[in-house]
């Protein structure tokens, strides 16, 4: 039995009660004529969110995650799966069941998520109906290829087909998209989006019936623009982080937005709701938000101002208590698929044809970027360079601007989505070294400075390790720490880094293959 203001999002009222709670359900909420100092609300869910981002097995993620209220995930494996198919995926559940921690995995719909790159894997619609007949697989993942669904591209449209038959929601991935073709892509039957990045893209979605997720992840900060949305929308309107780095993670999870929207002003109950109960009910998952005869899954915070968490409970028990979490750390195998050889200084070298050429230019914040056309010696103009991790091939080498080194080169195999090496660097040397140290590990974040040389090692799929979450965000803080002190003015450097060969999101990206228009959907040459 646990005492306290109960929060009920339901019927939208607050009053002191005793929870009794009886093999893992609540029976009974019985109020009481006490005076309670501290709060009971529903458990936060992210609503969507890539764990292997955190560069942490799932295990591991959901003992951190719990300290901050959070007691469940709407998770999207595809970063493993783009690696190793649906091996990466059974990786992901198998660790995930030694946690009481919802994590609700979703199939792949994107793998890879486009053609126009090298991934370690194809998830057929035959592979995602496998999934999907499974009972811990409860949604069919971001659809990224928008421009497939709304030219009806067969394959596609298979997979769509596969999860309205097995009755199963379909999320959304439709950075910027607007007006007629919105309407065609969210008409095939998909109903969320987590990408918006405008107030009024989000608003005309919002119209049209799909449900928006607010998304302040350690890259794509959307939070201050859509926000507002909630007063009119609340029961349209999710919280997600989508990528969330190891330090970002031990700082702050959902709760961050609750405290946030709060602090805003915006109802309470809507707050909560955008948090727990939304996402419970357009998901079907079994999670309680506490309501009797509902599992016991609850926190107990010590205000509806600051919700600083001090007891965190999932049926039942309790997993986390004035930060600490009782939850074990449970390793995962060593599954990988790197194959490539080292890479020599002449293999970064670039000839301009013109004087003019496309840059990528990189936006704080976003994971969109906008398509420059400068000369290649002007001032934080930088080579960037992917190079396919899956056999050996030519290096893809471009030009970027924003991430402000002035010396050295930073890389990394955690390269949305297909996970190939991606590198930044002011120098052919510095690019090779980094590059070099990540393909002897076989996997990791890397950082080249002339004799200098560091790396986290991410064994597991070249993307996750099965270090802790305080191990790996202290040599993670260390690694951004010092890309800053090559002068990366970026927030977080190396998320921002690992998102330059997402093709599917707009405008101009670099894939292993070439220089990309995320707008057009094709290939485009380097020079103007």
């Amino acid at each position: 039995m646990i005492k306290g203001n109960v929060v009920d999002v339901v019927s939208r009222t607050i009053f002191a009660a005793e929870v009794h709670v009886s093999g893992g359900i609540i029976i009974s909420i019985k109020p009481i004529q006490e005076v309670c100092s501290t709060y009971l609300i529903p458990g936060f869910i992210d609503a969507h969110v890539h764990v292997e981002s955190s560069m942490l097995v799932p295990t591991e993620f959901a003992r951190i995650a719990v300290k901050h209220g959070t007691i469940g995930t709407i998770s999207d494996p595809h970063e493993i799966a783009n690696v190793l198919g649906i091996a990466g995926v059974e990786l992901m559940l198998d660790n995930a069941s030694h946690s009481p921690f919802y994590f609700n995995f979703g199939a792949p719909s994107c793998v890879p998520a486009t053609k126009f790159e090298t991934a370690g894997a194809e998830l057929t619609a035959d592979d995602i109906d496998q999934l999907l007949s499974r009972k811990e697989i409860v949604y069919l993942s971001e659809m990224m290829n928008f421009p497939g669904v709304i030219f009806n591209d067969a394959d596609v449209l298979a997979k769509l087909d596969v999860a309205k038959k097995h009755g199963k929601p379909i999320d959304g991935h439709a950075p910027g998209l607007m007006g007629k073709q919105m309407l065609q892509y969210f008409d095939a039957g998909i109903t969320t989006d987590h990408e918006c990045f405008m107030f009024d893209e989000a608003l005309e979605k919002l119209k049209h019936g799909v449900k928006i997720m607010i998304r302040e992840g350690s890259a794509a900060k959307n939070f201050e623009t859509l926000i507002p949305l909630l007063k009119e929308y609340p029961d349209q309107i999710m919280f997600c982080c989508d990528d969330k780095h190891p330090d970002n993670l031990i700082d702050s999870h959902i709760d961050n937005h609750v405290k946030r929207a709060v602090a805003y002003g915006h109802d309470v109950f809507d707050v909560l709701r955008a948090a727990s109960y939304n996402v419970i009910k357009h998901y079907n998952l079994p999670i309680g938000y506490l309501q009797v005869g509902q599992s016991a899954d609850f926190i107990e915070v010590s205000d509806l101002t600051e919700f600083k968490v001090l007891k965190t409970i999932i049926k039942g028990e309790i997993v986390a208590e004035n930060g600490i979490s009782y939850l074990e750390k449970v390793p995962a195998p060593i599954l990988n698929q790197f194959d490539t050889s080292l890479k020599s200084v002449k293999d970064f070298e670039l000839t301009v044809e013109s004087e003019t050429v496309r840059v990528i230019e990189a936006l704080d914040g976003q994971l969109i970027t906008k398509e420059l056309h400068l000369n290649a010696n002007e001032k934080d103009v930088l080579k960037i360079a992917v190079i396919n991790r899956y056999r050996n091939a030519p290096v893809s080498v471009a030009f970027i601007k924003n991430f402000g080194l002035t010396c050295g080169a930073i890389a990394g195999s955690v390269a949305h989505d297909c996970h190939n090496i991606v590198a930044v660097g002011t120098n052919d040397e510095d690019l090779a070294n980094a590059v070099n140290l990540i393909i002897e590990q076989k996997g990791g974040i890397s950082l080249a400075n002339g004799t200098e040389k560091h790396i986290l090692p991410l064994p597991i799929a070249g993307i996750m390790t099965n270090q802790s979450a305080e191990e790996v965000a202290e040599a993670y803080v260390k690694m951004d720490k010092r890309a800053k002190e090559l002068g990366s003015t970026l927030r977080a450097p190396y998320m921002t880094l690992s998102f330059m060969a997402l093709l599917v999101i707009p405008e101009l990206k670099l894939s292993d293959l070439g220089l990309f228009d995320g707008k057009n959907f094709e290939f485009v040459n380097l020079s103007v």
